[in-house]
Order: structure tokens, then C-alpha cells, then sequence
């Protein structure tokens, strides 16, 4: 590759693309830039919109001979700013955001730059559902080369585990389509490889049926009965059947979810099939073994259940996030997660404990990069805050949280819910992340589709 050592302008790009090209002295160039992070403040050499897939191309071809960096941004919503880059290019996909529903196949083709409220307003009309994650504002894309863990992941695996194929555009800007007969070792690597390995332009995803209502609800618990809640979590989940899915939340509620000023610990579960009377018995037996101070359970439309946490995580908020998968709820770790739950009196960190199992972890180890299939529980630790004088002490805190809860991890890292390190501070390693052999199996692929490492903001795989 030979690259132009003459430093380009906006303008020699904005000739060669349909949609519009930013730079920093264009009006709206700060709101171009802006990722869903906060703390991520980068100045790139220029924003591409892009209006189709041959702007995708013509973009990456235009970072390569230019020898500039190349952020792709989907959603906008990676917490470690992986949809920005200082001096660089940034590829915008958020103008293809079109979704069909083929409803005779159950099947969803879905542009990436769609987020799941995108994805979600054009399957309910067909009483259909893609799995996906738990804030509809987050871009399918990401979500989805990470591997997708949400409200439906017990009865439908991840995200990922629902791909049909993926339409690509290379490093060289060629454009192929990746399956389980195209390409084959480039869609096992899209599932949970992150975007290492060339531009997404769509997906097509496998789809469900499911009536326009959703069983789901809360259970709410005041400190004092956060042990019982938690031990009641570990016997309830030792027999769940797929259907059930629970995500449990701790935190101090911010203002807008007007659940008072006190840390609260959220119990949330969503029963994904139409036998009701089954779910209300699985629902019965948690009540008897940890009766909340509070509950909200009934039947709710399955978009409005998808954007219930969205007020927890709006743009512009800083924000660091780690997790660790672990398999059990004894008394060691349950007196960590009681004693970082009470430390939380403010607005601005919280962690999240998904319940695993069912389809997730049937998916045999090898079938897919995404780590550790045999994980019980996912802890998500995450800060989301607005003052800047605040960073210290709630990155401290995520980072403290994240050290105790060390000795009880099972390994294995969700790209997903990794922040980006302080100054300072050693990143993730993919080879701890995904282990040394399908970390190998990736440095393979990478190899094979970006030799140049073209794709490298990113949590990079590289190709040596």
C-alpha cells in the first residue's frame, strides 16, 4: 500500500462521497463528533456520513492512501469511545439504519447503523423479536460484533448466536457477505470478534415469534433484606426454565426514576412465552423466598420493556464500565456485592448481576469467540456520571469493585462492557479475553481480511 504523505483536506473527500463530510471548521462539528461517553472528548480530522455502502468504500480507501486512522461508529454507544479517534477519520453509519422484516422466514435484515428502538419498532408489527440488549438506544452493530446480552439471552442465546449473515466491506474496500457457507471463518470471528475485521453495512438476524405483550417486572428490596434477595437470586436460578431471564441492579436511582434517594437493589425478570400461568409460578416462588418491599409485574409491550432502563444511560453522561463472569452466589460473594452496594449513596455507578445459562450456554465453547459459555453470572460494573470532578472517585470505585470480585472470576472478558483505561493503565489483552486458542484463531482471520491492521480502533485484534 502506498500511502500520500501530502496532509488532505475535508474537501478532497466531500468530491468522492454522497453524504456529508465534516471537518473542524465546518459548522456542526462538535455535535458530529460527540460519542455517547462523555469522557471520550476526541478532535477527528473529519466525520463522514455516510449515505450508502459505496461511501463505506470510498471512505476506507481514502483513510488507507491518506494513512489516517479509522474510528467506524455505529450507535455511538461503545463506552470505551471506540467511535472516535484524535486526527483520524470517522465513519458515521448512522443514516443506514433500514430494517426489513422478511416475516415468512422469520428473519430481520438490519443496516448498522440501526439501534434496537430501529429494530424493535419494525419486528413487533409482525409479532416478531430479535434478541438484543437492555437499552434501546444502543446501536446494533457494536452490540452485535461483541456478542449481545440482554433481556432474551437465556431463551435465545446472544445477539450473535442469531446471525444469518453479514454484509461486509474489507479493508480494500471489496464487498462480500459472510455466512455459514460464505466466508465461513469470517462469520465465526463476527461473533464476538468486535469490528476487527472490516465495515458491517447489514445484518440478517433469525427471528421469534412473540405476541405484542411481555410478562416482566421488578421486585424492589431495601437494604436490610438485600441478603435474603441475593441468596433467594441463587437458589431461584439454580432450576429456571430458559424462558426466564432476570437482570438484578444496584444502585441509587437517579432522580428521574423517582424511586426515592436511597440505594435500592432492583430485581428484574422477563418471561419470554406464551404460557403466563408458568411464568406467574416461577414469579410466586421468588416472592416466597425473598418477599420485595415493592413490586411492578405485570404485562407490558416488549418495546416498552427494552427502553425501561434507557433513563439510566443517556447521552452525554461519563462513564466507566468492567466486568468478570462468575458461578456462584455464597456468602464470600455476596458480602462483597452488600458492601458495594451500600457504598453507592450517590448517582453514578451501579452494577448489574445477569443470570446466565439456558440457550447462551448450550452454544458449544468453540462455536464462537465470545468468552467462557459455561459462565453462571455476568457482573457488569459501570459508572455514569456528569461532573468531571467526579471521575477519580467513580472510576475508583468500578475499579475497586472489580478487584474484589477478582478471586471469584471464571475469565473471560465482554468487550461490551469494557471502559477505556485511564491514562496509565494497561487496556485488555485479547489473549485474556479470549483465551489462547480462539485468540490464535482470530489473529488468523485478522490476518487473512486486514493484514495491515487498517481496523485497529477497536478492541484491536492484530494480525501478528
Amino acid at each position: 500500500m502506498t500511502v500520500s504523505t501530502q496532509r488532505p483536506e475535508p474537501g478532497d473527500l466531500r468530491t468522492r462521497v454522497t453524504g456529508a463530510v465534516t471537518g473542524p471548521q465546518d459548522p456542526g462539528y462538535d455535535e458530529a463528533r460527540a460519542v455517547w461517553n462523555a469522557m471520550i472528548d476526541c478532535r477527528p480530522w473529519g466525520v463522514v456520513r455516510a449515505a450508502d455502502v459505496g461511501d463505506v468504500a470510498t471512505t476506507i480507501t481514502f483513510a488507507r492512501d491518506h494513512g489516517l486512522d479509522l474510528a467506524v461508529r455505529g450507535g455511538g454507544h461503545n463506552v470505551a469511545g471506540k467511535g472516535t479517534v484524535d486526527d483520524g477519520l470517522v465513519l458515521d453509519l448512522a443514516d443506514l439504519h433500514a430494517v426489513s422484516v422478511d416475516a415468512a422466514a422469520s428473519t430481520v435484515r438490519v443496516e448498522a447503523g440501526a439501534s434496537l428502538t430501529h429494530v424493535d419498532a419494525a419486528t413487533e408489527p409482525h409479532g416478531l423479536v430479535v434478541p438484543a440488549g437492555v437499552v434501546s438506544t444502543t446501536g446494533i452493530a457494536g452490540l452485535t460484533l461483541g456478542g449481545g446480552v440482554g433481556w432474551l439471552t437465556r431463551r435465545y442465546g446472544l445477539t450473535a448466536d442469531n446471525l444469518v449473515s453479514v454484509e461486509l466491506v474489507t479493508a480494500d474496500g471489496g464487498q462480500l457477505t459472510a455466512s455459514e457457507t460464505e466466508h465461513p471463518d469470517l462469520f465465526w470471528a463476527l461473533h464476538g470478534g468486535g469490528g476487527n475485521f472490516g465495515v458491517v453495512t447489514a445484518f440478517t438476524f433469525r427471528a421469534y415469534s412473540h405476541g405484542p405483550q411481555l410478562f416482566a417486572g421488578n421486585f424492589v428490596y431495601r437494604q436490610d433484606r438485600w441478603r435474603q434477595a441475593w441468596t433467594a437470586l441463587e437458589l431461584w436460578t439454580r432450576d429456571l426454565p430458559d424462558e426466564m431471564t432476570t437482570i438484578t441492579t444496584s444502585l441509587t436511582p437517579p432522580p428521574a426514576a423517582e424511586m426515592g434517594d436511597e440505594p435500592l437493589l432492583l430485581l428484574g425478570f422477563a418471561w419470554a412465552s406464551a404460557d403466563r400461568a408458568a411464568g406467574e409460578a416461577q414469579v410466586r416462588r421468588l416472592r416466597e423466598l425473598a418477599p420485595p418491599d415493592a413490586e411492578e409485574v405485570g404485562d407490558t409491550r416488549w418495546v416498552e420493556w427494552q427502553a425501561a432502563y434507557d433513563f439510566l444511560l443517556p447521552k452525554g453522561v461519563r462513564a466507566y464500565w468492567r466486568n468478570t463472569s462468575f458461578d456462584r452466589l455464597d456468602d464470600a460473594v455476596i458480602d462483597v456485592l452488600l458492601r458495594r452496594g451500600a457504598e453507592q449513596t450517590w448517582t453514578g455507578t451501579a452494577f448489574d448481576v445477569h443470570h446466565l445459562g439456558g440457550a447462551f450456554g448450550r452454544v458449544p465453547e468453540e462455536a464462537t469467540p465470545f468468552p467462557n459459555r459455561a459462565a453462571r453470572f455476568w457482573l457488569n460494573m459501570y459508572g455514569f456520571w456528569s461532573d468531571v470532578a467526579d471521575d477519580a472517585s467513580r472510576i475508583a470505585f468500578v475499579r475497586g469493585m472489580s478487584a474484589d470480585m477478582e478471586p471469584f472470576s471464571t475469565g473471560g472478558q465482554y468487550i461490551n462492557w469494557q471502559g477505556a483505561e485511564p491514562t496509565g493503565h494497561r487496556g485488555l489483552d485479547p489473549r485474556a479475553v479470549f483465551g489462547p486458542t480462539k485468540h490464535q484463531r482470530l489473529v488468523d482471520v485478522k490476518r487473512r481480511y486486514d493484514p495491515e491492521n487498517v481496523f485497529h480502533v477497536n478492541q484491536n485484534i492484530a494480525p501478528v
